[in-house]
């Protein structure tokens, strides 16, 4: 077993594609899969002076799945690097979860991913910071990279979601065919004024619809519905993602504990 490092779009992409069976096996959250980062390497890639895609992967050599692996986005500010989690506030997510994972099979697997981040971090040019979010409360590459970075911060935090009360409200139409997600689509990107964020969600939502893992809800009938909401479904997981309503039913809510690790600059001169 051994350590490897991808930068860069394309071979980050490689390795998300190999690691896919990890991510399926430790029941990561849609928005720590292939196809959600995907999605972001190429919202990215096409942002002049965007973060630089990095993976850090812990197995065997490809093309068997990793035990491990760790997708980062590198962003340069001024003289210093900034460490963060690919995908980490690209475009709008869904709540009520933690959003990332650092992949690791077990806790030796975990160990060893950390040494491998810290090694990466170490070979970065000029001072860095690491700041890692939207993790789940006990992940095991935290406590070890914790325990590798003594002045890191690990910090807990309450994440919020959105309840998807449409249901009581009237009569709701609910579907995964991309089809009607493109009938939908328009009103939702009207209602982003960001235009990056805007472009994320379109190319996000397309990709997940054809994998079957969008589904559309729209309250009412006739040209006008009366709200409209994109969920991403993964098996029995249901994480509303982006909507709105103009008669209530999508109301902010409590979700899960997720952690964040924070290291302050290394590498001044």
């Amino acid at each position: 077993m051994g350590t490897r490092v991808a930068v860069g779009r394309d071979g980050v992409a490689g390795e998300l594609r190999v690691a896919a069976p990890l991510m399926a096996g430790l029941r990561a959250p849609v928005t720590a899969r292939a196809p959600w980062l995907t999605a972001v390497l190429n919202a990215t890639a096409a942002r002049p002076g965007g973060a630089r895609p990095a993976a850090v992967v812990v197995g065997p050599p490809r093309p068997g799945p990793p035990d491990a692996a760790a997708f980062l986005a590198l962003r340069r500010r001024g003289p210093r690097t900034l460490v963060t989690m690919l995908g980490d506030g690209v475009g709008p997510a869904p709540g009520g979860g933690p959003p990332a994972r650092l992949l690791a099979r077990d806790d030796g697997a975990a160990e060893l991913l950390a040494e491998g981040v810290c090694a990466f971090l170490g070979s970065l040019r000029g001072p860095w910071r690491l700041q890692l979010a939207g993790l789940p409360l006990g992940d095991p590459t935290v406590r070890a990279l914790a325990a590798r970075l003594p002045d890191g911060l690990v910090a807990n935090a309450r994440s919020s979601g959105t309840a998807d009360g449409l249901d009581g409200l009237g009569e709701v139409r609910r579907s995964r065919d991309p089809r009607d997600l493109e009938r939908l689509l328009p009103g939702l990107l009207a209602r982003e004024p960001d235009a990056r964020r805007r472009d994320f969600l379109r190319a996000a939502a397309r990709l997940h619809a054809a994998i079957g893992q969008v589904e559309v809800a729209v309250l009412g009938h006739g040209r006008t519905p009366r709200a409209g909401l994109l969920t991403l479904v993964d098996g029995p997981d249901r994480r509303p993602w982006t909507g709105w309503s103009d008669a209530g039913g999508l109301d902010a809510v409590r979700g899960a504990p997720v952690v964040s690790l924070t290291a302050p600059a290394r590498g001044w001169p």
